[in-house]
Protein backbone atom coordinates (compact mmCIF):
# COMPACT_ATOMS: atom_id res chain seq x y z
CA UNK A 1 0.00 0.00 0.00
CA UNK A 2 1.55 3.48 -0.94
CA UNK A 3 2.05 5.82 1.97
CA UNK A 4 -0.89 7.86 3.39
CA UNK A 5 -0.77 11.28 1.80
CA UNK A 6 0.14 13.69 4.26
CA UNK A 7 -2.53 16.43 4.00
CA UNK A 8 -5.35 13.69 3.83
CA UNK A 9 -7.44 12.80 6.52
CA UNK A 10 -7.08 8.93 7.19
CA UNK A 11 -10.22 7.30 7.49
CA UNK A 12 -11.61 3.71 8.28
CA UNK A 13 -15.26 2.43 8.12
CA UNK A 14 -16.28 1.12 11.09
CA UNK A 15 -18.87 -1.72 9.47
CA UNK A 16 -18.91 -3.28 6.39
CA UNK A 17 -22.88 -2.08 5.64
CA UNK A 18 -23.85 -1.82 2.21
CA UNK A 19 -23.91 2.62 2.27
CA UNK A 20 -20.05 2.19 2.64
CA UNK A 21 -19.61 1.95 -1.56
CA UNK A 22 -21.32 5.24 -1.72
CA UNK A 23 -18.87 7.43 0.91
CA UNK A 24 -16.18 5.11 -0.76
CA UNK A 25 -16.81 6.04 -4.49
CA UNK A 26 -16.38 9.88 -2.81
CA UNK A 27 -13.83 9.65 -0.77
CA UNK A 28 -12.11 8.41 -3.77
CA UNK A 29 -12.71 11.63 -5.95
CA UNK A 30 -12.03 13.73 -2.75
CA UNK A 31 -8.40 15.36 -2.23
CA UNK A 32 -9.04 15.58 1.32
CA UNK A 33 -9.59 11.85 2.61
CA UNK A 34 -8.75 8.60 1.68
CA UNK A 35 -10.29 5.60 3.15
CA UNK A 36 -7.22 3.29 4.48
CA UNK A 37 -8.72 0.67 6.79
CA UNK A 38 -11.63 -1.33 7.32
CA UNK A 39 -13.71 -3.42 9.83
CA UNK A 40 -15.89 -5.98 10.88
CA UNK A 41 -16.92 -8.84 13.67
CA UNK A 42 -15.79 -11.09 11.00
CA UNK A 43 -11.92 -11.36 9.89
CA UNK A 44 -12.60 -12.86 6.84
CA UNK A 45 -15.64 -10.59 6.15
CA UNK A 46 -13.30 -7.81 6.51
CA UNK A 47 -10.01 -9.10 4.43
CA UNK A 48 -12.45 -10.08 1.07
CA UNK A 49 -14.55 -6.77 1.72
CA UNK A 50 -10.96 -5.10 1.75
CA UNK A 51 -9.42 -6.43 -1.05
CA UNK A 52 -12.44 -6.46 -3.46
CA UNK A 53 -12.39 -2.47 -2.78
CA UNK A 54 -8.92 -1.20 -3.07
CA UNK A 55 -8.67 -0.99 0.86
CA UNK A 56 -5.29 -1.26 2.49
CA UNK A 57 -6.16 -3.30 5.96
CA UNK A 58 -8.73 -4.80 7.14
CA UNK A 59 -9.35 -5.45 11.18
CA UNK A 60 -11.67 -8.53 12.45
CA UNK A 61 -12.92 -6.65 15.19
CA UNK A 62 -14.12 -3.14 15.36
CA UNK A 63 -12.18 -2.62 18.34
CA UNK A 64 -8.95 -3.26 16.40
CA UNK A 65 -9.71 -0.86 13.91
CA UNK A 66 -10.32 2.10 16.80
CA UNK A 67 -6.39 0.83 17.92
CA UNK A 68 -5.06 1.73 14.52
CA UNK A 69 -2.60 3.88 14.82
CA UNK A 70 -2.78 4.78 11.31
CA UNK A 71 -6.44 5.62 11.49
CA UNK A 72 -7.38 9.41 12.10
CA UNK A 73 -10.87 9.14 11.65
CA UNK A 74 -13.84 6.41 11.96
CA UNK A 75 -17.15 6.16 9.81
CA UNK A 76 -20.02 4.85 11.23
CA UNK A 77 -22.57 2.69 9.56
CA UNK A 78 -23.73 0.55 12.24
CA UNK A 79 -27.64 -0.10 12.80
CA UNK A 80 -29.16 3.03 14.57
CA UNK A 81 -29.00 1.45 18.47
CA UNK A 82 -24.99 0.96 18.06
CA UNK A 83 -24.09 4.11 16.86
CA UNK A 84 -24.08 6.05 20.35
CA UNK A 85 -22.25 3.24 21.75
CA UNK A 86 -19.29 2.95 19.02
CA UNK A 87 -19.06 6.60 18.66
CA UNK A 88 -18.45 7.34 22.08
CA UNK A 89 -15.79 4.23 21.92
CA UNK A 90 -14.15 5.96 19.37
CA UNK A 91 -14.07 9.01 20.81
CA UNK A 92 -12.45 7.28 23.79
CA UNK A 93 -9.62 5.71 21.06
CA UNK A 94 -8.89 9.23 20.16
CA UNK A 95 -10.92 9.22 16.76
CA UNK A 96 -12.68 11.66 15.02
CA UNK A 97 -16.52 10.90 14.13
CA UNK A 98 -18.60 10.65 10.88
CA UNK A 99 -21.10 8.47 11.93
CA UNK A 100 -24.50 7.81 9.96
CA UNK A 101 -27.94 9.29 10.52
CA UNK A 102 -29.92 9.81 12.58
CA UNK A 103 -27.46 9.92 15.34
CA UNK A 104 -30.00 8.69 17.86
CA UNK A 105 -33.58 9.15 19.07
CA UNK A 106 -32.07 10.18 22.67
CA UNK A 107 -31.23 13.63 23.39
CA UNK A 108 -29.23 13.08 26.03
CA UNK A 109 -27.49 10.99 24.38
CA UNK A 110 -26.47 13.98 21.42
CA UNK A 111 -25.03 16.38 24.64
CA UNK A 112 -22.87 12.98 25.83
CA UNK A 113 -21.08 12.62 23.01
CA UNK A 114 -20.35 16.23 21.77
CA UNK A 115 -18.85 16.43 25.36
CA UNK A 116 -16.76 13.83 25.07
CA UNK A 117 -16.12 15.16 21.47
CA UNK A 118 -15.75 18.98 23.22
CA UNK A 119 -13.35 17.32 26.11
CA UNK A 120 -11.22 15.47 23.87
CA UNK A 121 -10.98 18.38 21.02
CA UNK A 122 -11.97 15.38 18.48
CA UNK A 123 -14.79 16.34 15.56
CA UNK A 124 -18.00 15.18 15.87
CA UNK A 125 -20.63 15.28 12.76
CA UNK A 126 -24.07 13.45 12.07
CA UNK A 127 -24.48 11.82 7.80
CA UNK A 128 -26.47 14.17 6.75
CA UNK A 129 -25.07 14.50 3.65
CA UNK A 130 -28.28 15.94 1.73
CA UNK A 131 -27.28 18.76 3.69
CA UNK A 132 -24.08 19.47 2.19
CA UNK A 133 -25.06 19.67 -1.29
CA UNK A 134 -25.20 23.55 -2.93
CA UNK A 135 -29.17 22.68 -3.67
CA UNK A 136 -30.42 22.76 0.25
CA UNK A 137 -27.89 25.91 0.59
CA UNK A 138 -29.60 27.77 -2.00
CA UNK A 139 -33.31 26.92 -1.02
CA UNK A 140 -32.42 28.11 2.52
CA UNK A 141 -30.98 31.06 1.15
CA UNK A 142 -34.53 32.18 -1.36
CA UNK A 143 -36.52 30.98 1.70
CA UNK A 144 -34.24 33.96 4.17
CA UNK A 145 -34.16 36.32 1.38
CA UNK A 146 -38.04 36.11 0.95
CA UNK A 147 -38.33 34.73 -2.33
CA UNK A 148 -41.65 33.16 -1.76
CA UNK A 149 -42.56 36.03 1.04
CA UNK A 150 -43.47 34.70 4.87
CA UNK A 151 -42.65 31.26 5.28
CA UNK A 152 -46.20 29.31 6.01
CA UNK A 153 -45.92 26.00 5.68
CA UNK A 154 -43.05 22.86 4.92
CA UNK A 155 -44.23 19.71 2.83
CA UNK A 156 -41.83 16.40 2.88
CA UNK A 157 -41.77 13.39 2.09
CA UNK A 158 -39.85 10.46 1.78
CA UNK A 159 -40.32 6.87 1.23
CA UNK A 160 -39.98 3.40 -0.60
CA UNK A 161 -41.21 -0.96 -0.23
CA UNK A 162 -38.83 -1.95 1.94
CA UNK A 163 -38.88 -5.94 0.36
CA UNK A 164 -36.04 -7.48 2.55
CA UNK A 165 -36.57 -9.51 4.92
CA UNK A 166 -34.85 -9.51 7.73
CA UNK A 167 -33.96 -5.94 7.26
CA UNK A 168 -32.02 -4.58 10.21
CA UNK A 169 -34.17 -1.60 9.46
CA UNK A 170 -37.42 -3.58 10.66
CA UNK A 171 -35.46 -4.59 13.92
CA UNK A 172 -37.36 -2.56 16.86
CA UNK A 173 -34.20 -3.71 18.67
CA UNK A 174 -31.33 -1.95 16.33
CA UNK A 175 -33.78 1.21 16.40
CA UNK A 176 -35.60 0.70 13.12
CA UNK A 177 -38.80 1.98 11.86
CA UNK A 178 -39.27 4.63 8.79
CA UNK A 179 -39.22 7.43 10.72
CA UNK A 180 -35.63 6.90 12.19
CA UNK A 181 -34.30 5.93 8.60
CA UNK A 182 -35.94 8.07 6.15
CA UNK A 183 -38.26 10.42 8.16
CA UNK A 184 -35.44 11.85 10.23
CA UNK A 185 -34.74 13.48 6.46
CA UNK A 186 -37.93 15.20 6.23
CA UNK A 187 -37.18 16.47 9.92
CA UNK A 188 -33.92 17.85 8.37
CA UNK A 189 -35.58 19.52 5.78
CA UNK A 190 -38.49 21.05 7.78
CA UNK A 191 -35.80 22.45 10.73
CA UNK A 192 -33.56 23.35 8.20
CA UNK A 193 -36.53 26.46 6.65
CA UNK A 194 -38.41 26.68 9.82
CA UNK A 195 -35.86 26.39 13.07
CA UNK A 196 -36.39 24.45 15.61
CA UNK A 197 -40.24 23.49 16.51
CA UNK A 198 -42.07 23.91 19.19
CA UNK A 199 -44.75 21.35 19.23
CA UNK A 200 -45.29 17.97 17.39
CA UNK A 201 -48.33 15.51 16.18
CA UNK A 202 -47.25 12.20 15.09
CA UNK A 203 -49.55 9.31 14.16
CA UNK A 204 -47.88 5.95 13.03
CA UNK A 205 -48.71 2.34 11.29
CA UNK A 206 -46.51 -0.16 12.80
CA UNK A 207 -45.83 -3.34 12.12
CA UNK A 208 -43.59 -5.78 14.18
CA UNK A 209 -42.74 -3.34 16.13
CA UNK A 210 -41.64 -0.61 14.24
CA UNK A 211 -43.17 2.47 12.28
CA UNK A 212 -43.70 0.71 8.88
CA UNK A 213 -45.30 4.25 7.95
CA UNK A 214 -45.39 7.96 10.05
CA UNK A 215 -47.17 10.88 9.31
CA UNK A 216 -46.16 13.94 11.29
CA UNK A 217 -46.67 17.65 11.95
CA UNK A 218 -44.26 20.20 13.29
CA UNK A 219 -45.49 23.83 14.41
CA UNK A 220 -42.65 26.14 14.53
CA UNK A 221 -42.41 29.07 17.17
CA UNK A 222 -42.92 31.49 13.84
CA UNK A 223 -45.93 30.46 13.13
CA UNK A 224 -45.33 28.17 9.95
CA UNK A 225 -46.47 24.38 9.69
CA UNK A 226 -44.75 21.60 8.41
CA UNK A 227 -46.71 18.43 7.21
CA UNK A 228 -44.19 15.08 6.04
CA UNK A 229 -44.65 11.77 5.96
CA UNK A 230 -42.51 8.18 5.15
CA UNK A 231 -42.94 5.07 5.21
CA UNK A 232 -41.41 1.39 4.04
CA UNK A 233 -44.94 0.37 2.14
CA UNK A 234 -45.49 3.07 0.07
CA UNK A 235 -43.19 3.99 -4.12
CA UNK A 236 -40.51 5.71 -4.27
CA UNK A 237 -41.06 9.34 -2.97
CA UNK A 238 -38.93 12.42 -2.27
CA UNK A 239 -40.31 15.62 -1.53
CA UNK A 240 -39.11 19.12 -0.21
CA UNK A 241 -41.46 22.16 -0.53
CA UNK A 242 -40.97 25.39 1.10
CA UNK A 243 -44.74 27.30 0.60
CA UNK A 244 -44.95 31.20 1.73
CA UNK A 245 -47.30 33.96 1.54
CA UNK A 246 -46.53 34.73 -1.69
CA UNK A 247 -45.65 31.94 -3.61
CA UNK A 248 -43.67 28.80 -3.03
CA UNK A 249 -40.31 26.70 -3.92
CA UNK A 250 -40.44 22.96 -5.17
CA UNK A 251 -36.81 20.75 -4.34
CA UNK A 252 -36.64 18.51 -7.22
CA UNK A 253 -34.45 15.86 -5.69
CA UNK A 254 -34.23 16.83 -1.98
CA UNK A 255 -32.56 13.99 -0.29
CA UNK A 256 -30.55 12.07 -3.47
CA UNK A 257 -29.49 15.74 -4.63
CA UNK A 258 -28.43 13.36 -8.20
CA UNK A 259 -30.86 15.81 -10.21
CA UNK A 260 -30.50 18.95 -8.49
CA UNK A 261 -32.95 21.80 -9.44
CA UNK A 262 -35.16 24.49 -7.92
CA UNK A 263 -38.59 26.17 -8.74
CA UNK A 264 -40.01 28.75 -7.70
CA UNK A 265 -43.78 29.77 -8.37
CA UNK A 266 -45.22 32.81 -6.96
CA UNK A 267 -48.50 34.03 -7.99
CA UNK A 268 -49.17 35.58 -11.63
CA UNK A 269 -45.69 34.62 -12.09
CA UNK A 270 -44.49 32.22 -14.74
CA UNK A 271 -42.52 29.33 -12.96
CA UNK A 272 -39.06 29.74 -12.68
CA UNK A 273 -36.48 27.72 -12.75
CA UNK A 274 -33.18 28.17 -10.27
CA UNK A 275 -30.05 25.31 -11.61
CA UNK A 276 -27.85 25.06 -8.59
CA UNK A 277 -24.33 23.51 -9.02
CA UNK A 278 -24.25 19.54 -9.43
CA UNK A 279 -21.87 17.61 -7.42
CA UNK A 280 -20.81 14.57 -4.96
CA UNK A 281 -23.25 15.35 -1.79
CA UNK A 282 -21.04 12.26 -0.05
CA UNK A 283 -17.95 13.95 -1.18
CA UNK A 284 -19.09 17.37 -0.10
CA UNK A 285 -19.57 16.13 3.36
CA UNK A 286 -16.08 14.20 3.55
CA UNK A 287 -14.27 17.88 2.62
CA UNK A 288 -16.30 19.61 4.92
CA UNK A 289 -15.19 16.81 7.77
CA UNK A 290 -11.65 17.08 6.76
CA UNK A 291 -11.47 21.05 7.00
CA UNK A 292 -13.38 20.37 10.02
CA UNK A 293 -10.55 18.77 11.94
CA UNK A 294 -7.89 20.77 10.32
CA UNK A 295 -9.83 23.82 11.74
CA UNK A 296 -10.42 25.16 7.89
CA UNK A 297 -14.27 25.63 8.44
CA UNK A 298 -16.72 24.76 10.93
CA UNK A 299 -18.88 21.94 10.46
CA UNK A 300 -21.39 22.15 9.02
CA UNK A 301 -23.58 19.83 11.40
CA UNK A 302 -22.72 20.40 14.87
CA UNK A 303 -23.97 19.80 18.16
CA UNK A 304 -27.03 21.93 17.83
CA UNK A 305 -28.45 20.43 14.71
CA UNK A 306 -27.64 16.97 15.80
CA UNK A 307 -29.72 18.03 18.96
CA UNK A 308 -32.76 19.39 17.44
CA UNK A 309 -32.99 16.18 15.46
CA UNK A 310 -33.09 14.18 18.66
CA UNK A 311 -35.31 16.15 20.04
CA UNK A 312 -37.41 16.12 17.31
CA UNK A 313 -37.32 12.69 16.83
CA UNK A 314 -37.99 11.77 20.21
CA UNK A 315 -41.30 14.06 20.06
CA UNK A 316 -42.50 12.85 17.33
CA UNK A 317 -42.32 8.90 18.56
CA UNK A 318 -44.06 10.10 22.18
CA UNK A 319 -46.61 12.28 20.26
CA UNK A 320 -47.69 9.27 18.61
CA UNK A 321 -47.89 6.62 21.32
CA UNK A 322 -49.70 9.19 23.63
CA UNK A 323 -52.09 10.55 20.85
CA UNK A 324 -51.15 13.82 21.60
CA UNK A 325 -49.45 17.07 20.98
CA UNK A 326 -45.86 17.12 22.55
CA UNK A 327 -43.84 20.06 23.08
CA UNK A 328 -40.30 19.90 21.73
Amino acid sequence: MSAQPADRLSVGFLSTAKINDLLLDAARQSDQVEVVAVASRDADRAAVYARERGIGRSHGSYEALLADPGVAAVYISLPNSLHHEWTMKALAAGKHVLCEKPYTRRPEEVDEAFDAAERAGLVLMEAFMWRHHPQSKRLKELVDEGAVGELRAVRAAFSFVLRREGDVRLDPALDGGSLMDVGCYCVSGSRLLGGEPAAVTGQAVEAGGVDLRFTGTLAFRGGALAHFDCGFDVPDRSELVAVGSEGEIEVSDPWHSQTPGLELRRAGESPQSIEVERGNRYEMQWDNLARAIRGEEAALLDRADALGQARTIDALYRAAAEGRTVKV
